[in-house]
């Protein structure tokens, strides 16, 4: 779809749509990428996301104070420790913000199953 034929589209919908109609379609409004990740923030789950962020960034810090631990080791068991703890803590602080792509994901297709739900109520008025 063109993007001149996407805005004329949009347009014709916000023309025909009245009161809360159009409130719902402002609120459907797409979203940037770090809109849509700040948005995780609030709402029902909300809480998930700062739990999973803040544990995150815990392994995050803990994963860089072994990181320096092991590039200051001198002998090979230590630094194999510490090397080692670090990257399971970098990749599970990894996992940790990547498990938050699929709601972010879902976030998008509801808000576009909404938009294509006003413009359908929109034809039949």
């Amino acid at each position: 779809m063109s993007d001149a034929f996407e805005k004329d589209l949009d347009a014709q919908i916000k023309a025909a749509l009245t009161g809360q109609d159009r409130e719902i379609l402002e609120a459907t409004q797409e979203l940037g990428w770090f809109e849509l990740g700040f948005k995780q923030f609030g709402g029902k789950l909300g809480w998930v996301t700062w739990v999973v962020m803040l544990v995150q960034t815990a392994m995050f810090i803990a994963a860089v104070w072994c990181a320096i631990r092991f590039f200051g080791a001198t002998e090979t068991m230590p630094a194999l420790k510490w090397g080692f703890s670090s990257t399971v803590l970098m990749l599970g602080a990894l996992q940790m913000k990547l498990s938050l792509m699929p709601q972010i994901q879902a976030d998008r297709v509801i808000r576009e199953v909404k938009r294509l739900q006003l413009m359908v109520a929109s034809k039949h008025d």
